[in-house]
């Protein structure tokens, strides 16, 4: 594939009597443009550093991994579309007899290699993005995090797991992104710090619009963001607009969170660090209330607007809040709610908030401790009552 050189000045300065040299030469960065039927993953493999690959508008079936630094993968906005790549049709044994040889030859064949592999340890399978159903993948690893990468200005949709998914990550930005249908995540990022969610619409997402975690493979402590951002996104018809799991100094804020089971869901549990030490601020989070079954984690969401659960020195404020209604208990406008493993929230504050027709109440709280706090918050109703 021809690499397309973005036009650059290139500028000589004349060396002067005082003996300064020439200035050293500037790398210059391309432009590797993909068109309907051609491979985005081919193009994305021979980018350098600094490189953009250019998805023109069209359907793309493949999945595509990206683990070169300072790389921007960019569309033309929602006419780029990446979807599945088409399953391939699996040939049956044409009769009854082949069928049942088969079914021997396989017996035979997983004995053997249950006894070989008893005889040493065994390795752990590492799935690709494709295969973990996965649609775009933004891939460090366990030693280095990939540095500076952007997925900016197309659709994904429809992958079984995750739309845009990012794991071991410095300065990951997805932007303009449109994310719809997947079967869990819309946008998920894992380990990840310094991140730059914005302007992005998430829509009809299994789980969570857009997810952030330390990690979903093991318990731990909560994971330092690093000033990581979520903001300006549209999330709605996911059964959760924004799940911040296990994280510290992040910000989420300016956000429009709208008919999904809950809008957003700040989640700390036992492990040290705790959660927390985050601000959910200046979000417009309205009539959450599509109705979702319970999950071996939760259960059944409906009419929740933010919710604190687990955390520390956590700040929700001047968010608009109105039009949460439902009778999970974790219904209502903002919802302080003790951990489902018995962890308390401490020190987090509440305050100038504006909230109307949440129902149970405005303002939920069914922590024990007093540390928390709630202040200038403009709203009518609140459980316990004398919160407003």
């Amino acid at each position: 594939m021809k690499r397309c050189h973005i036009a650059y000045l290139a500028c000589t300065v004349a060396l002067l009597g005082t003996g300064l040299g020439a200035a050293p030469a500037v790398a210059a960065h391309s432009t590797l443009v993909v068109r309907p039927g051609e491979s985005i993953q081919k193009a994305v493999d021979a980018a350098k550093a600094g490189d953009t690959v250019l998805v023109l508008a069209g359907t793309y079936h493949e999945s595509v991994t990206i683990r070169t630094p300072h790389v921007t993968l960019r569309g033309v906005g929602s006419g780029t579309v990446i979807e599945p790549a088409a399953k391939k049709a699996t040939k049956k044994p044409a009769r009854a007899s082949a069928k049942k040889a088969t079914k021997k030859a396989t017996k035979k064949a997983t004995k053997k290699a249950a006894k070989k592999a008893s005889k040493k340890p065994a390795k752990k399978f590492v799935k690709s993005c494709a295969e973990g159903g996965n649609g775009i993948c933004v891939l460090g690893t366990k030693t280095k995090d990939v540095k500076g990468v952007t997925v900016a200005d197309l659709k994904v949709t429809r992958f079984s797991r995750t739309g845009v998914f990012g794991m071991a990550t410095d300065g990951l930005t997805v932007r303009g992104v449109n994310a719809a249908n997947n079967g869990v995540w819309g946008i998920a990022a894992e380990r990840s710090v310094r991140s730059l969610l914005r302007d992005n619409y998430a829509h009809g997402n299994g789980d969570a619009g857009v997810f952030l975690a330390n990690t979903i493979q093991e318990e731990a402590g909560a994971y330092d963001a690093r000033q990581t951002l979520v903001s300006h996104n549209w999330l709605e018809g996911n059964r959760i607009g924004v799940t911040v799991r296990r994280l510290r100094n992040l910000t989420v804020a300016r956000n429009y969170v709208s008919g999904n089971c809950a809008g957003v869901f700040v989640v700390g549990d036992e492990n040290k660090p705790k959660a927390g030490h985050l601000d959910v601020t200046a979000n417009q989070v309205v009539a959450n209330n599509r109705s979702c079954p319970k999950t071996e984690r939760l259960p059944a969401l409906k009419g929740s607007g933010i919710v604190l659960t687990g955390t520390e020195q956590a700040r929700v404020s001047r968010n608009w809040v109105t039009g949460n209604s439902g009778k999970s208990p974790l219904s209502g406008g903002i919802v302080l709610f003790k951990s489902f493993v018995g962890v308390a929230g401490t020190d987090n504050r509440v305050d100038g908030n504006v909230l109307a027709d949440n129902s149970p109440a405005d303002l939920v709280s069914t922590e024990t401790g007093r540390t928390n706090s709630f202040e200038r918050n403009s709203c009518r109703a609140s459980k316990p009552a004398g919160l407003c």
